[in-house]
């Protein structure tokens, strides 16, 4: 998939490159070299877990992503020349896409902001017909189909 990656604070300046779409990376990662080229700073490290078990440890920043009409900003892991340009979780919800595993295709997924009912107070959606209570726990939830589950 070709995506566009640049640095938050020069959104204007990018360079297009082809991720591998990857349904369980939490974080994109782009090759360091690029990151630098476009003044993307790294803010912290962070360690990984490979499928192996051995532990790597990688620089993270922030890097500005746009995908056809689509921008967003989302962490993004320096790349060392062994990695896969790969493109995340993170990113894809910052670009408010999702992905369907098994059409293998990108969706738009529905943005939800809550409405403020005053200071401090948000306005509760309906409630769904349907609810689920556990007396025992005393738990109570309820499903909305818009939102998911609340507790």
């Amino acid at each position: 998939m070709r995506l566009r990656v640049g640095n938050v604070a020069r959104p204007e300046v990018t360079e297009e490159l082809d991720f591998l779409v990857d349904s369980g990376a939490i974080y994109s990662v782009v090759p360091t070299e690029i990151l630098s080229r476009l003044g993307v700073q790294p803010l912290a490290e962070q360690e990984f877990r490979l499928a192996n078990g051995t532990r790597i440890v990688r620089k993270k920043g922030v890097a500005f992503f746009r995908y056809e009409d689509r921008v967003g900003g989302a962490d993004v892991i320096f790349g060392e020349p062994e990695d896969a340009v790969l493109l995340g979780a993170f990113t894809l919800e910052a670009l408010g896409l999702c992905l369907d595993p098994l059409r293998r295709e990108l969706l738009p997924v529905p943005m939800v902001l809550a409405a403020w009912s005053g200071p401090g107070r948000a306005v509760t959606p309906p409630r769904p017909e349907g609810r689920i209570r556990d007396t025992g726990k005393k738990l109570r939830a309820s499903l909305d189909s818009e939102v998911g589950w609340r507790l």
